[in-house]
C-alpha cells in the first residue's frame, strides 16, 4: 500500500504523521525545540533546531511503522506562520546541506515590532488602505514588521540577506535544496497580492523590500522539490520523493479537519483560539460601525495545485483560549484535574450566576486588536464557587469565538456547520457549549492530528493520489459526533453575548492605563 508523510513545524515541537492513502494513521512522533526569549516580549528560535527536530521525528515514524520509505509517495509541510528566517547567499547555494540563518528567526508571537506596524499603516495611508492592498492589518506577529525591525536595528545583518522565508520553507529547503513559499504563508507576510495570489509589486515598492529577495510563491499542493541525496542520508526518506509546498498551520489544520468547502468553518480551541472559514472569493474585513479594519485575516486557502488556483479563507485568532483555562488551573487550582474542574463547570448554571470572564490574558488580536487588553472577571460575588469561575472562563472563551464568527459572517462568509478542534473539543460539556453559543451544528472530525495530517493529504494531492484536497478529505475524513444547539440555551447565550460585548469597551481605557504598572 502507498503512504504519505506530513510534517508540522510548531512553536514547541515538530510533529511527523505517517498515514496510508485511506487516511489511517500508522505512526506519529514529536521532537521538541527550544524557544529563545532574549528580552521581555521577544520570541525567537534557531531554524537549525527545526531541522534537527524534523530529522528526529521522521526517523522515529519510519522506525515505528517499519515501512519501506520508498512506499511514501509524497511529503507535505505545515508550520507556524509569520516567522522570519533570514538567509545569506551561502544558504541558497548549498543545496540544503548547509543553510545557516543569519540570525535567530523572529516568531509569530514576538511583540517587539509595534513601531514598525505603526509606520507601515501610516506609510500606506491607514489600516483600511493596507487591508485593501494586502488583505490584512499590520500586526506585530506578521512577517513584514519583523523584516523592517531587522533592517532598522541590525543593518549589518540586513545587508547580508539574499532571501528570506517562513519556518516550514526552511525545512523544505533542507529536504530538497529548493527555496519556495506558498500562497497561504505568503499572505501572512503583508507582501502578497492576495487576490492575484502573487507577490505585490505595490507593497514591495511602498515598503522598500527588494523583490529579488522573495522566494518563488507556489500553490500549496504544488510539488516544490524532491528529497535530495543528502536529505535521504539524514532522514531516511527515499531520494526523489515529492515534497509539496505546504502551508501555514491554520490552513493545513483546516485541510486536516475537512474544512475545504463553502459553509464549513473550523473552530479550534488550543492555547489560542482560531476561527477559520473557507471562502470562494477574497473578501475583506474593512470594519463596520466604527470597528477597526482587519480584525479577521484574508488569506489564501491550501487547496491550490500545480495546475489549479486555490480558494481563500478568513481567519481570526483570540490569543488566550484554552490558555485561559490553563492559567486558571495553574494559578488557582493546580492540584485539581482539568476533568474535575470541567465537571464542576458543567454542573454550574449557564451564565455562571451572573459572572463573565474576559479572556484577554496576553492582550488580544481578535475581536479586539489591542495589546493592552487584560483579562477580567466581571460580576464576581461572594456566592460564586470554583465551578462558577471555571464556567465563566469557558463561556468567556466561547463567547469570544462567537464574536469572531459574527465578524466573519459580516464579511459575508457564513457557516452552516462548524468542525471542532483543539482542547475545547475533548469534553462533551465544552462541545455542547460551543453548539449552544455558536447557535450552529458542530461536528467532531475522526482525527485529532490536525495540521500534520492535513499536510500529509496535501502531499498526496501533489503526488497525484487525488486531484484536489476536497476529494482527499471526502475519501479519508469522517465525523464521529454531530451536535445541534439547544434552542433555549442558544437564545440565552445570544442575550448573554450582548452583555459580554459591552464589557471590553467599558474597560478599554482602564486596561491601557493599567498597562503602565506592569513594570
Amino acid at each position: 500500500m502507498s503512504h504519505l508523510l506530513g510534517i508540522d513545524i510548531g512553536t514547541s515541537s515538530t510533529k511527523a504523521v505517517l498515514c496510508d492513502t485511506a487516511g489511517a494513521i500508522l505512526a506519529t512522533a514529536s521532537s521538541p525545540h527550544a524557544l529563545l526569549t532574549p528580552r521581555p516580549g521577544w520570541s525567537e528560535q534557531e531554524p537549525e533546531g527545526w531541522w534537527r527536530a524534523t530529522v528526529s521525528a521522521v526517523r522515529t515514524v519510519l522506525e515505528q511503522s517499519g515501512l519501506d520509505a520508498a512506499s511514501i509517495l509524497g511529503v507535505g509541510l505545515s508550520g507556524q506562520m509569520h516567522g522570519s528566517v533570514l538567509l545569506g547567499a551561502e544558504a541558497l547555494q548549498s543545496g540544503g546541506l548547509n543553510a545557516p540563518s543569519l540570525r535567530p528567526a523572529l516568531l509569530w508571537n514576538d511583540q517587539r515590532t509595534a513601531p514598525q506596524c505603526e509606520w507601515i499603516e501610516r506609510t500606506v495611508g491607514g489600516r483600511e488602505a493596507l487591508v485593501r492592498m494586502v488583505g490584512n492589518a499590520a500586526l506585530a506577529g506578521f512577517t513584514l514588521p519583523k523584516l523592517l525591525w531587522v533592517r532598522e536595528h541590525e543593518p549589518e545583518v540586513w545587508r547580508r540577506v539574499a532571501s528570506w522565508c517562513l519556518p516550514k520553507d526552511y525545512v523544505r529547503l533542507r529536504l530538497t535544496g529548493q527555496l519556495a513559499t506558498d500562497v497561504g504563508d505568503a499572505a501572512g507576510t503583508l507582501l502578497l497580492d492576495v487576490d492575484r495570489r502573487r507577490w505585490s509589486e505595490e507593497a514591495c515598492a511602498t515598503f522598500g523590500i527588494d523583490p529579488s529577495c522573495l522566494a518563488p510563491v507556489l500553490e500549496s499542493c504544488a510539488p516544490a522539490g524532491r528529497i535530495s541525496a543528502w536529505a535521504h542520508q539524514e532522514t531516511g526518506l527515499a531520494e526523489g520523493t515529492i515534497v509539496v509546498c505546504g502551508s501555514g498551520d491554520n490552513q493545513c489544520g483546516a485541510v486536516g479537519a475537512g474544512v475545504v468547502e463553502p459553509g464549513l468553518v473550523l473552530a479550534a480551541l488550543g492555547t489560542s483560539g482560531v476561527v477559520y472559514a473557507h471562502a470562494e472569493a477574497p473578501t475583506r474585513d474593512l470594519g463596520a460601525s466604527g470597528a477597526p479594519a482587519g480584525r479577521v485575516h484574508t488569506m489564501c486557502a491550501a487547496d491550490g495545485t500545480a495546475g489549479t488556483s486555490g480558494h481563500w479563507c478568513l481567519a481570526g485568532c483570540t490569543l488566550s483560549a484554552a490558555g485561559s483555562l490553563q492559567w486558571l488551573h495553574d494559578a488557582l487550582f493546580p492540584d485539581t484535574s482539568y476533568e474535575r474542574l470541567l465537571a464542576e463547570a458543567g454542573a454550574s448554571p449557564p451564565g455562571a450566576a451572573g459572572l463573565i470572564f474576559l479572556p484577554y490574558l496576553t492582550g488580544e488580536r481578535c475581536p479586539h486588536p489591542d495589546p493592552s487588553a487584560r483579562g477580567a472577571f466581571v460580576g464576581l460575588t461572594s456566592r460564586h464557587t470554583r465551578g462558577h469561575l471555571v464556567r465563566a472562563v469557558v463561556e468567556g472563551v466561547t463567547l469570544t469565538m462567537r464574536q469572531i464568527l459574527e465578524i466573519v459572517a459580516n464579511v459575508d462568509v457564513r457557516a452552516s456547520r462548524i468542525r471542532l478542534g483543539g482542547g475545547g473539543a475533548k469534553t462533551a460539556f465544552w462541545r455542547q457549549l460551543q453548539a449552544d453559543v455558536y447557535d450552529a451544528p458542530v461536528e467532531l472530525p475522526n482525527t485529532e492530528e490536525g495540521p500534520a495530517f492535513g499536510a500529509a493529504l496535501m502531499g498526496g494531492v501533489g503526488a497525484g493520489v487525488w486531484p484536489g484536497v476536497a476529494e482527499a478529505c471526502r475519501e479519508t475524513l469522517g465525523v464521529t459526533e454531530h451536535r445541534e444547539p439547544e434552542a433555549k440555551l442558544a437564545a440565552f447565550y445570544a442575550e448573554l453575548l450582548s452583555q459580554f460585548g459591552l464589557a471590553y469597551p467599558a474597560l478599554r481605557e482602564q486596561f491601557a492605563a493599567l498597562s503602565r504598572f506592569d513594570a
